[in-house]
């Protein structure tokens, strides 16, 4: 009697838990603006990048100065990520989307300040652009960090991980986009005026979504028990702790130099290929494929490290064949005529390379438990952002300026073209070296699966025996 008595009242237990969570409509609502935002931060972001050469001559200004519209926001991003991470656990989502949302809308608009002709800026044009980057950089930390704290505060368990990869792919799909739109919308310079327009309209719209639609900091109800409580230790303890964790700092070492590597990737890939004969469209198309193989790659990576817990083996695997397909990119775009070639090695380059995400970022929690999740990822985004700019500067360090070539398409600066010849083979080099030290040097345990299941049997045994009055 006193068994089934025990399972009685931890029914009902279980039945009044349940009774205090309930879900929301609008958090799909909450769901598609933070999507919107962060697919036009991104798109912004790369908005120069695939048309670099005809932005060049239409501001004339050099390469490297349009490439700075990239960096500013690896740059910028560095110090406020720390401030964001601040911002969502003590401010508050509803502020942080809010804010981001509105830097976003007014950094677009600026940047249109630059064509606008009655103004007559002259060689003021391009600060108006940089100023307008600035503002959007400073809104990328904040829209990051959003789909972890959107997901836990208003999807239940069993949606979570859902809403978090939608509003996380969100972020390449704007990369896909810029790659793709840009060429399209700028065949010659004269309609970069047009490019500019077409990319502000995205960020309003996130803008007024967001600012209308955003009333609450949390949900009235939770919808899980996870959203009531939190494990994470004060922002300071929490560095502290980070710092003196081994192996997640050659993750966050590792993984941010892959980062950065993608990164140089999306925003010199126009350069890189306009050199060897190839056109912006046929860059472009590089670009979509290595985003679309990337977003296919995260995809199945996440569903089989979901059934196998493989986190470790999965991440020094595709680690390992990314650098492989980065040797190969390297010594291939130095060719002329290899289009079937760079099509094929761009598309395996980012199926693995961007399968690692997700998965890295699950890992960084578990090596790094019992730090908060908002904390051990958004340290990992601010070393992504210190070894991209290095690396950006670096290999821009490393061209040669070469006479012009009648086979090249780029529309050459006042300084004349580049060779990417050393770029591309520095950055293959130290992709396989992060992957090789990755794969000899990392190693740790699950903690955080380890702490749950230990927690929930004792969970399960307090349960059974604090409700069940003495016999």
């Amino acid at each position: 009697m006193e068994g089934a008595e025990a399972a009685s009242l931890l029914g009902e237990r279980g039945l009044g838990r349940l009774a205090q969570f309930k879900t929301y409509r609008r958090r799909w609502f909450l769901l598609a603006a933070v999507c919107l935002l962060n697919c036009s931060n991104a798109m912004l972001w790369l908005t120069f990048a695939p048309v670099a050469d005809k932005t060049a001559a239409y501001f004339h200004i050099s390469l490297e100065m349009v490439n700075w519209l990239s960096i500013v926001y690896l740059l910028i991003s560095i110090p406020f990520g720390l401030v964001s991470t601040w911002v969502l656990d003590s401010v508050g989502l509803r502020c942080a989307v809010i804010l981001s949302a509105w830097l976003n809308m007014m950094g677009s608009i600026i940047r249109m300040f630059g064509i606008l002709k009655f103004l007559s800026l002259g060689s003021q044009s391009y600060w108006y652009l940089f100023t307008g980057q600035c503002l959007c950089a400073l809104a990328q930390p904040l829209i990051i960090f959003s789909p972890t704290k959107l997901a836990a505060l208003w999807f239940p368990d069993h949606q979570r991980a859902k809403a978090n990869m939608i509003a996380s792919m969100s972020n390449p799909l704007g990369v896909l986009i810029a790659n793709v739109l840009s060429p399209a919308l700028v065949p010659e310079g004269k309609h970069i005026p047009l490019m500019l327009g077409v990319y502000a309209v995205p960020a309003v719209t996130a803008c007024a979504l967001a600012t209308v639609g955003i009333h609450e900091k949390v949900p009235p109800t939770p919808p899980s028990a996870s959203a009531t409580t939190s494990t994470s230790q004060p922002f300071l303890v929490s560095l502290k702790m980070l710092l003196r964790n081994k192996p997640y700092i050659i993750l966050a070492v590792c993984f941010g130099g892959g980062i950065g590597t993608f990164t140089c990737f999306s925003a010199l890939l126009e350069q890189i290929l306009c050199e060897k004969g190839y056109s912006n469209e046929f860059a472009g198309l590089n670009g979509a494929l290595f985003t679309v193989c990337g977003l296919l790659g995260a995809f199945l990576l996440s569903l089989y490290v979901d059934r196998t817990r493989k986190f470790i083996e999965s991440t020094k695997i595709c680690f390992c064949l990314s650098a492989l397909a980065s040797i190969v990119f390297a010594v291939s775009s130095r060719f002329r005529h290899q289009a079937i070639t760079l099509a094929i090695t761009s598309s395996v380059f980012g199926f693995f390379g961007f399968a690692i995400y997700p998965i890295a970022m699950e890992l960084a929690v578990e090596c790094s438990y019992p730090v908060g999740e908002g904390t051990s990822t958004g340290l990992i985004f601010v070393a992504s952002q210190i070894e991209g700019v290095i690396l950006m500067v670096l290999l821009q360090a490393f061209t040669v300026r070469v006479s012009e070539d009648p086979s090249s398409t780029c529309a050459l600066d006042q300084d004349g073209a580049l060779d990417w010849t050393t770029p591309v083979l520095v950055l293959a080099g130290l992709c396989s070296a992060m992957a090789c030290f990755y794969v000899i040097f990392f190693h740790t345990d699950y903690k955080r699966l380890h702490a749950e299941t230990n927690g929930d049997l004792v969970k399960a045994e307090d349960a059974a025996t604090a409700d069940v009055p003495e016999a």
